[in-house]
């Protein structure tokens, strides 16, 4: 292989583009990925080519294209629709909620798991998570936009919509649990979503 010229060993001609190049030096490559002595004759060979077009290109006897010597012509790409996500929720909406980073996930998902666990462990101690769990969220609420008013209106509208819908399903669903631990568990599973995925 080594007495060929650096275009033939990699089997391509001396007027193809870059991109046949490239095409050729990965096909080579993945073909002799087992025969480390021939790898290295591709990759040498790559180089020469590289190093010649340069060469050629300094001395004027390449063309570059227009697109690549001036970039700033080119045309300016159309616009993206905006997605259908997007357009269909308003935009009060899309303010409001939030798309969590994960370590905020795993800090609210922790906060929240550790009250439930203490909420289960005993019926008293309900009042005290729910106290625990509205200043977490407003905590966490008022650390993404530091807008204190707005994380405790929001903490507080979770916690009555929790509790409140807590109270309504718990004569249906609690199913041999005290009332008023599944209703501070609906009303702790409120605040971490709104912990989480409101801003």
């Amino acid at each position: 292989m080594n007495e060929q010229n650096p275009y033939e060993q990699l089997g391509v001609t001396e007027d193809a583009s870059f991109e046949e190049i490239q095409q050729a030096k990965t096909r080579l490559t993945q073909e002799y990925q087992d025969d480390q002595r021939q790898k290295e004759a591709v990759e040498e060979a790559y180089d020469a080519v590289i190093m010649d077009r340069l060469r050629l290109r300094q001395e004027g006897k390449i063309k570059v294209p227009e697109r690549i010597r001036f970039p700033e012509r080119a045309k300016p790409a159309k616009p993206q629709p905006p997605s259908s996500s997007q357009g269909t929720s308003p935009a009060w909406l899309q303010r409001l909620l939030d798309t969590p980073s994960r370590n905020d996930l795993l800090l609210s998902s922790g906060i929240s798991i550790v009250l439930v666990a203490i909420t289960l462990s005993s019926v008293d101690s309900a009042s005290l998570t729910l106290g625990l769990g509205f200043a977490a969220c407003a905590y966490l609420l008022n650390r993404k936009e530091k807008r204190l008013g707005r994380a405790l209106i929001i903490s507080l509208l979770s916690l009555l919509v929790g509790f409140g819908l807590g109270a309504t399903l718990a004569p249906v669903v609690a199913a041999g649990m005290p009332e008023e631990q599944f209703t501070s568990l609906a009303a702790l599973f409120f605040l971490w979503l709104a912990s989480s995925f409101l801003r």
